[in-house]
């Protein structure tokens, strides 16, 4: 659907993401901002872009598994410890550069996922969520066990270089952050309006129909579930060579329900969806670190640090909320907006 007014004269404009002027024009505007932001915003700025950009990545893999593809799996946080792992070793025991380990950790952790994935896709519903819980586990626990692996002493991956010039802060790092979450998603946007994105969501919609017309339903799990182990590689990779330490006790289980509850707010199968869900539960986060003193101030008797309970449990409330009154997610909203903005000055 159109703007009023506006008609696709070719079958290239038909099917382009960016189909109108005014589209070109927001997106143009919309990237120089983003490559500008480090320019004017302060350190605290810059750091929660880049933590949200690496969210999205990671969550984003995730789209395709749930989303896409209607398959439950709380690992998605392991196979970012994969990844942040995989680039620690190679570039301090093997000498690569930044630039080599980065895809080669996104390929790792999607090599890793296949032999995980390969017995557990074989299941689905509440089996396989609890296999994907034992991947967790398993992955964890050979991080914790393994030497090469730094057990839990961790691992100190070295900041990016890019000839004699190091990228050891926020800003610098943003520069490859950004850019990198806005190459995965225009890859990740064209992907679900392909021939894959479209068996995906066949499968979702019903398995059964989708053997019969005769899509290789085991491959097309498998190869969602090897995209989602390559995108949380890449996040994880992002993230060990920007705050410069990788342990295990940055993977917890809780962030990969965080990712879930953010699909669930963004909206199941939409890109766009990822962004409204992670940027709202971060912010959400932040927000409750700057809220938890006046708290404190106000109300004596709560604990000395609660930010943890206070987050967890006002996400719990916006997850049930979401599911009662907009099951469908915050990109059900932005696709209303869009509707009645296209058909405008009409009312129908």
């Amino acid at each position: 659907m159109l703007p009023a007014g506006t008609f696709n004269e070719t079958y290239g404009q038909d099917t382009a993401v960016i189909r109108t002027p005014l589209q070109w024009l927001m997106t143009i505007l919309g990237c120089i901002f983003l490559l500008a932001v480090p320019l004017f915003a302060g350190y605290y700025v810059t750091y929660l872009i880049n933590y949200v950009a690496i969210t999205i990545i990671a969550v984003m893999g995730l789209q395709f598994v749930m989303g896409y593809c209607g398959l439950v799996s709380f690992g998605q946080v392991a196979f970012m410890a994969v990844g942040a792992y995989s680039s620690s070793i190679l570039t301090i025991s093997y000498g690569w550069p930044f630039w080599a380990s980065l895809p080669a950790s996104g390929l790792i952790a999607g090599l890793i996922g296949i032999l995980g994935g390969s017995p557990a896709l074989r299941i689905k519903g509440f089996y396989l969520a609890l296999a994907t819980l034992a991947i967790h586990y398993i992955v964890i626990w050979l991080v914790m066990e393994l030497e090469i692996t730094g057990g839990s002493t961790g691992l100190h991956p070295p900041s990016p270089t890019l000839g004699n010039f190091v990228l050891n802060t926020d800003g610098r790092m943003y520069y490859i952050i950004v850019p990198t979450m806005i190459v995965m998603t225009y890859f990740a946007k064209n992907l679900t309006r392909s021939r894959v994105g479209r068996a995906f969501v066949v499968i979702r919609d019903n398995d059964l129909a989708a053997g019969a017309i005769g899509i290789n339903i085991f491959f097309y799990k498998l190869l969602a579930f090897f995209i989602a182990c390559f995108y949380a590689g890449i996040a994880g990779s992002l993230y060990a060579h920007w705050v410069q330490v990788v342990h295990p006790d940055q993977f917890l289980l809780t962030e990969s329900l965080f990712f879930v509850g953010m699909l669930i707010i963004g909206g199941l199968g939409s890109i766009v969806g990822v962004f409204f869900g992670s940027i709202l539960v971060r912010l959400l986060n932040e927000g409750v670190l700057f809220a938890v003193p006046a708290l404190g101030a106000a109300f004596p008797a709560l604990p000395s640090h609660p930010a943890a309970s206070i987050s967890v449990s006002i996400f719990a409330l916006i997850i049930i909320l979401f599911l009662i009154f907009e099951p469908r997610g915050l990109a059900h909203r932005w696709e209303i907006f869009k509707a009645s903005y296209r058909l405008y000055p009409f009312s129908y």
